[in-house]
């Protein structure tokens, strides 16, 4: 019975942080303007989903892709996951704006903590801002190949099992879903139940450069949503609108009627489903909220 109520005890935390987390559908994204120079947006929009976690968006006036950016913190270190689209820290100042929130995170708490910087893939439009972060103290910046990010993480057999990162009494699963990039992968942080996607699921259209390699990680992915609880699937992009099927042409800066950022393991298994009934040749399928896009192979 004591086993019972201490194992009780130590879900206490994680359940209410997941109970608490500000629902990310229900977020007004900032999404461009049809006249950027009339855009009066901020250059990054910052969403606080619990104490400890945070969502920023690039405007799309800054850049079209307007990448999501995670940002979590634990006892020990800050993990944020990607560094947008745009390197000029005076159009997109995104080190300042980190730093900010890990300075007033650490004066709450009253403790110092280690900032990592990693990526969910190493594409130009998640890796840009990496040099407003090298060289600063008290950070690390992950290397992008896939040899540096499965030392980092220790993921001992890429791409077929895990790896993971502490943060300091917050354990987040590193799983490996190459074929978007060589280097993809998701991360599922225990204490929100968040699982993040990257390039690899989004509401949008899901660039496949390895059809092969990415069938093999959708079900992977799936296997584990469907085994750990998920409150939201999170990826890098909206591209969607709301209405079904249709998508934003590429370059658009703006977007007022798109469609909501997360996905739900529901998604994720349709998606896993239709790849199979595709098969080993590659196509096109346009599903309601993405759209499987294969590309060929560089």
């Amino acid at each position: 019975m004591a086993l019972l109520i201490w194992a009780l005890f130590l879900l206490l935390p994680s359940c209410a942080s997941q109970k608490s987390l500000v629902n990310p559908a229900r977020i007004a994204w900032i999404h461009g303007s049809a006249d950027c120079q009339r855009n009066q947006d901020p250059p990054i929009q910052v969403v606080q989903l619990n104490p400890s976690t945070w969502i920023l968006r690039q405007n799309k006036c800054v850049n079209y892709e307007a990448p999501f950016l995670f940002l979590f913190l634990g006892d020990k270190k800050a993990l944020l996951m990607d560094t947008g689209a745009t390197a000029d820290s005076t159009q997109f100042p995104l080190y300042q704006t980190v730093r900010k929130l890990v300075g007033q995170w650490e004066q709450a708490k009253g403790r110092n903590v280690e900032l990592l910087v990693a990526h969910t893939h190493a594409h130009g439009d998640h890796i840009a801002a990496d040099s407003q972060f090298i060289n600063k103290p008290k950070t690390t910046v992950v290397g992008k190949a896939v040899a540096d990010v499965a030392s980092f993480f220790n993921i001992q057999t890429w791409p077929t099992t895990t790896g993971a990162i502490d943060l300091g009494n917050r354990l987040i699963d590193v799983i490996p879903i190459p074929g978007h990039d060589k280097s993809s992968i998701a991360l599922y942080d225990y204490q929100t139940k968040l699982l993040l996607s990257g390039d690899s699921v989004y509401p949008g259209r899901l660039y496949i450069r390895d059809w092969q390699a990415y069938t093999l990680s959708m079900q992977r992915l799936t296997d584990f949503a469907n085994t750990h609880p998920v409150s939201y699937l999170l990826g890098n992009h909206i591209e969607m609108t709301k209405t079904p099927g249709l998508d934003y042409a590429t370059g658009t800066t703006f977007q007022p009627d798109e469609q909501v950022l997360p996905l739900q393991t529901k998604d994720l298994n349709l998606l896993n489903k239709t790849l199979k009934n595709i098969g080993n040749i590659p196509r096109r399928v346009v599903l309601d909220r993405f759209i499987i896009t294969p590309l060929k192979p560089n």
